[in-house]
């Protein structure tokens, strides 16, 4: 007889329990609804790139790839960015709720107000039910009776709010989830400026302080007009705990190589060809030993403590006893290193008037203009529904932002409660986690619960050594928890697909050799685990998947790409500059330059890529190009002893799909404006034997401007992911122009 089972959320977690209730167990088995109080699948991630309705800014980038972020039976589409933007990952969601989730009962619009487990009337064998009470967004209220409940509702159910914040504050306060512009949040002020102050150090502290830094730096430097008035009046001033280690988006495998190739931060994280097999949890209670292990790891990664950039996020040797905390952003670091973003060491105690007091050393910072609270997420309210009972049988703890329940296997049942399963519940639902979780829910309930005779022995091996509970709840009061404390995203595969029954297949071919291990990557995605009961077509987004992680690996690793990404992203800020100028015709006097270059950051401009523009209009796309605005000033010496004050601007611009880096000149009456195009950069791959010299990576480009032809060429100086130092040479030949120039920038 067919089982009825309610889903409560139609984001991720939900989609891919459906999928798994629908196809990976024989037709019929389960008859699925999904509720969701939203008009919208997707959960956290908005469908369209304007829909800012909900707890994550569509146009945020994801912190993990697309070969991570994505389930194992359904490819990104071939031209899909590497960092896919929330508005994207929410069109993959409605991808994949058509292709796999049609036979379920979407109920949009409908909140789980009440669920109650309830005892069959005239069989008392049949166990109990659940009766689930919803209400509709104009107050309609139903109930239905289900055998089963699957909570998919999300670890992140609402801001969490430090009740210290005053009601009524003198200053906007928001969480970070709540921010989506400046005009928002400071639109109502008066434009005398201050600090915006940002609390809480961690993966969503330092996401939000690197945000509104790059559109405050957009504000004051593009030439529209900003949505505030006097931008640059502004800083932002981020209290953290304890420093944190900062990633960029793209990271290099070869941290130590002059010329380090360059790869989306997670392939090369998840990279299994590094790790002893078996995997162990490396998650959890860290002893000092380990910590300092994973805080040497790191800094090796980065080839920095983290000091170049100020001794306030610098990672001394007196943290690394300490669980290693860590964060992702591409520009948080260089804002840090230009100002804009200053740094304190605390934790906020109280907010008064425009003046917070930062303990322990009762600091006080003022002419506090906004706060923004990253200061994660309660999960409670994503289980309210249940009943009182229950949530005391789970060990329900709102305190526990990170362990709120205490479940079975690795969050997914508690044995007590056999009709009850969760799929995402959870701080980093890590996209293969969730659907390991669902398919191991939905062979838990085909074979008729943990304690049924039928159930495969491999589940039943999991379940009768599993200590999750015990460790959840010994968790919550450890204070060398992890970060992260659920498990290790690789280990957490590993053990499902143990109690599964599935095999991790092998990458699609040959891939990369890397140090230290000197073996072929081998990057773990959901790709890598298919379940038994694929279908041809199923099979075919599988080979579609597992192609694309492994080109991506060899572009990134064989063919120099992700490296124009790399300069743009570590150019930012200000660079000391000099430069010689040896000129052949005496109409053109030699001298030495002296002074600054800044590249200012600000979003992508129209001039010079209206095409662009147009094409992206017409599918209702926003442009997720950055670009600087590069100003150099200083003194040039000419050889006769002259002395002027020099000035020049361009405009330097990155184009993800072209993985090109290009510098325009600015137009004569607006010079915060491009006018066109000065050259393109080609960057040569250096011989591996070249590399072992000490290489740098090189590019070339050429322009002609009307007879003369400039011939430019670069030099770039990488320490891990940033940039030390850079060169820039022009040879420029013609018949009114002939000297070359070489130009030095450092930090």
């Amino acid at each position: 007889m067919r089982k009825t089972v309610c889903i409560v959320g139609a984001g991720p977690s939900g989609l891919v329990a459906a999928k798994s209730l629908l196809h990976d167990v024989p037709s019929g088995t389960f008859d699925v609804t999904i509720f969701d109080a939203q008009p919208r699948i997707g959960g956290l991630w908005p469908l369209r790139s304007d829909d800012g309705a909900g707890l994550v800014h569509p146009l945020m980038v994801a912190n993990q790839s697309k070969h991570t972020v994505q389930f194992s039976d359904l490819a990104w589409e071939q031209d899909a960015p590497e960092l896919p933007r929330a508005w994207q990952i929410g069109r993959y969601l409605e991808r994949y709720q058509r292709r796999y989730c049609q036979e379920a009962k979407l109920k949009l619009r409908r909140r789980v107000e009440r669920a109650e487990l309830v005892q069959a009337p005239t069989d008392a064998s049949a166990g109990s039910r659940w009766w689930v009470q919803t209400r509709s967004d104009n107050g309609e209220v139903e109930e239905e009776a289900f055998d089963y409940l699957l909570v998919a509702s999300g670890f992140f159910g609402k801001p969490a709010m430090p009740s210290l914040v005053p009601r009524q504050p003198d200053v906007p306060v928001l969480h970070s989830s709540q921010y989506r512009d400046l005009r928002s949040l400071l639109g109502n002020l008066d434009g005398k400026g201050g600090k915006i102050l940002v609390v809480g150090g961690q993966m969503s502290g330092v996401e939000i302080a690197g945000t509104i830094a790059g559109h405050l730096s957009s504000a004051v430097n593009s030439p529209q007009p900003s949505p505030i008035p006097n931008p640059d009046s502004y800083t932002i001033h981020h209290v953290i705990q304890r420093p944190v280690w900062v990633f960029p988006l793209f990271t290099s495998p070869k941290p130590a190589s002059s010329a380090p190739p360059f790869l989306p931060l997670d392939l090369d994280s998840y990279n299994l060809a590094n790790r002893p097999q078996p995997l162990t949890n490396t998650q959890g209670h860290i002893s000092a030993e380990a910590a300092s292990t994973v805080h040497s790891i790191y800094q090796a990664a980065l080839r920095t403590d983290q000091s170049i950039f100020s001794p306030h996020v610098a990672v001394k040797s007196e943290d690394t006893e300490k669980p290693p905390y860590l964060a992702v952003s591409d520009n948080y670091m260089n804002f840090v290193l230009s100002g804009l973003i200053s740094v304190s060491h605390g934790k906020l105690e109280s907010l008064s008037d425009n003046v917070a007091t930062v303990s322990p050393l009762k600091e006080e910072v003022g002419a506090i203009a906004a706060v923004v609270l990253a200061t994660g997420f309660e999960a409670s309210s994503s289980v309210s529904f249940l009943p009182a009972t229950v949530r005391e049988t789970l060990s329900e703890s709102p305190s526990h932002l990170n362990n709120t329940l205490a479940l079975a296997f690795h969050g997914t049942h508690h044995p007590a409660v056999p009709n009850l399963g969760f799929v995402g519940f959870y701080r980093s639902p890590y996209w293969g986690v969730m659907e390991m979780q669902a398919r191991f829910v939905t062979a838990l309930w085909a074979a008729g619960g943990s304690s049924s005779p039928s159930l495969p022995p491999a589940i039943a091996a999991a379940l009768s050594g599993d200590k999750s509970i015990e460790r959840t709840l010994a968790l919550r009061t450890d204070p060398r928890a992890s970060q992260f404390p659920m498990g290790d995203y690789a280990w957490l595969m590993q053990e499902f697909a143990a109690a599964l029954g599935l095999e991790r297949s092998p990458p699609l071919g040959e891939m990369p050799r890397l140090p230290p291990a000197d073996k072929e990557m081998d990057i773990l995605t959901p790709a890598r685990y298919t379940a038994k009961t694929f279908t041809p077509e199923q099979e075919a987004e599988v080979i579609a998947s597992l192609q694309q992680t492994k080109d991506t690996a060899w572009a990134g690793i064989a063919s120099g790409k992700f490296v124009a990404r790399a300069v743009f992203r570590s150019l930012l800020g200000e660079w000391k500059l000099e430069r010689d100028l040896v000129s052949k015709l005496p109409s053109h006097p030699s001298g030495h330059f002296s002074g600054t270059a800044r590249f200012l950051l600000r979003d992508g401009t129209r001039e010079g890529r209206e095409s662009e523009f147009d094409a992206l209009q017409k599918t209702a796309d926003v442009d997720p190009v950055q670009e600087y605005l590069y100003i150099e000033e200083g003194d040039f010496k000419a050889s006769n002893g002259l002395t002027f004050r020099a000035t020049r601007r361009y405009v330097w611009r990155y184009n993800e799909k072209k993985d090109k880096l290009s510098v325009w000149f600015v137009k004569t009456d607006d010079q915060k404006r491009a006018d066109y195009l000065f050259h393109e950069l080609d960057f040569t791959v250096p011989a591996p034997e070249k590399r072992e010299e000490g290489a740098c990576w090189e590019a070339t480009a050429g322009h002609l401007c009307v007879e003369d032809f400039y011939s430019p060429s670069y030099r770039f100086h990488f320490e891990s992911v940033n940039l030390k130092d850079w060169t820039l040479a022009y040879a420029v030949k013609g018949p009114k122009k002939h000297y070359r120039i070489d130009g030095v920038y450092r930090r």
